[in-house]
């Protein structure tokens, strides 16, 4: 645990920047989850965990590493899957090689409705992200974004 006098405090500049980060970031995922709610009757939740099933082999990943690729808590992503499972977005299926073993897969209805959702979430990250940047900003985000979060 770090004492007070160790601490490395933010300037103006750097507190500024962080507390900007984060409302901005809030306030994009809470746009983009309208979007998506409005437009296909999807939340940003379902979408991450749907686009994210969809690039795996045969479209299925175990819970726990779902869970570690997708936005949400684990705990949060337990209630997002019984709701899509419920509206038919995704299966948990048994595991043939572990019988204790589940998976969870994305349906065909499920991939249908991503391919439906997708032009129009692509479209609102562009607008409301992407294109508000130069590519030196998107340069310096892609990198900040593969580097591990502690040295």
């Amino acid at each position: 645990m770090r004492t007070v006098e160790k601490v490395r405090w933010l300037d103006n500049l750097e507190e500024e920047a962080w507390v900007g980060f984060l409302r901005t970031q809030a306030r994009l995922m809470t746009q983009l989850d309208r979007e998506l709610r409005e437009e296909h009757g999807l939340s940003l939740a379902d979408y991450d965990v749907m686009a994210t099933l969809s690039a795996h082999p045969e479209r299925q990943l175990r819970p726990t590493e779902l869970a570690d690729r997708v936005v949400i808590s684990p705990s949060t992503l337990t209630r997002r899957l019984d709701s899509m499972e419920r509206r038919g977005l995704v299966a948990r299926r048994r595991c043939r090689e572990d019988a204790r073993g589940v998976y969870v897969a994305l349906t065909d209805d499920g991939f249908r409705a991503l391919q439906k959702a997708a032009p129009s979430h692509v479209d609102g990250v562009r607008r409301h992200f992407i294109d508000r940047l130069s590519r030196a900003q998107l340069e310096s985000l892609a990198r900040i974004g593969r580097e591990p979060a502690s040295h």
